[in-house]
C-alpha cells in the first residue's frame, strides 16, 4: 500500500515532527510504502497563482509531482497543529493547489462548477493527526471542532475518501515526556488499524 504523509510544521523538533515519523516508521513496519512531505524543509509555496485555476494548467514541476502522489496514494496521513482552529496557512496552500480539479475531484458533465463534486482520489483512508493547546472539550464545545469539519466534510469527504480518522492531541504546552510517548504509541497503532498490512 501506497501511503502519502504530508507534515506541515515548521521547528523541525516539534512533536508534529516526531509524530510524522512515527506514522511513518508504524507504515514502513507494516510493509507499505510511506512516503513523507514535510511541506516547511522542501519550502512549498503555498499562494495559488491564477495561471493555475484552470483544471488543465500547466503546473510547476514539483506541484505536478505533489498532485502525482495524490493520486498514487492508497492512504493519507495529514499532520498539523490547530492554529486558530485552522491548519497553517502552507498546508491550507497545498490544499488550495493540490487538491484540485481533475486530480482530487471533478464536477459532472453539465455541471460549470456549483453542484456538488465528485471525488476522484484512489485513497480508501485517510488519518488527520493535530496538536493543540486547547483541551478537547473546550474545542467542542466552544468553537464546534472545525478541524474535524474541515478534513471529513470539506476536504475528503468531497474528494472521494470514505474513511476519515483524526486524533487531536493536547494540552501540549502542558504534557509530560510520558504522554508524548504514549501519543506517540498511539499513532502508530491507528495507522496498524487504519492501514493493517
Amino acid at each position: 500500500m501506497r501511503v502519502l504523509i504530508i507534515l506541515a510544521h515548521p521547528d523541525p523538533g516539534s512533536f508534529n515532527h516526531a509524530l510524522a515519523e512515527a506514522a511513518r516508521q508504524a507504515l514502513k513496519s507494516l510493509d507499505h510504502d510511506a512516503q513523507l512531505r514535510d511541506l516547511y524543509a522542501e519550502g512549498f509555496d503555498p499562494c495559488l497563482p491564477a495561471r493555475e485555476i484552470p483544471r488543465k494548467a500547466a503546473l510547476p514541476p514539483l506541484l505536478a509531482e505533489h498532485c502525482a502522489e495524490l493520486v498514487r496514494a492508497d492512504g493519507l496521513v495529514i499532520v498539523h497543529p490547530n492554529w486558530w482552529g485552522m491548519p497553517p496557512a502552507i498546508l491550507k496552500g497545498w490544499v488550495d493547489r493540490v487538491v484540485r480539479p481533475g486530480v482530487a475531484y471533478e464536477f459532472l458533465e453539465g455541471d460549470g462548477g456549483e453542484g456538488v463534486p465528485r471525488g476522484l482520489l484512489k485513497a480508501r483512508a485517510a488519518v488527520v493527526f493535530n496538536t493543540s493547546n486547547t483541551p478537547a472539550a473546550r474545542e467542542r464545545e466552544v468553537f464546534g471542532d472545525p478541524l474535524e469539519r474541515i478534513w471529513r466534510d470539506c476536504v475528503f469527504g468531497l474528494c472521494g475518501v470514505p474513511r476519515v480518522e483524526r486524533r487531536m492531541f493536547g494540552v501540549m504546552v502542558t504534557s509530560t515526556p510520558e504522554q508524548r510517548r504514549a501519543w506517540l504509541a498511539e499513532a502508530g497503532r491507528l495507522m496498524a488499524e487504519v492501514f493493517p498490512r
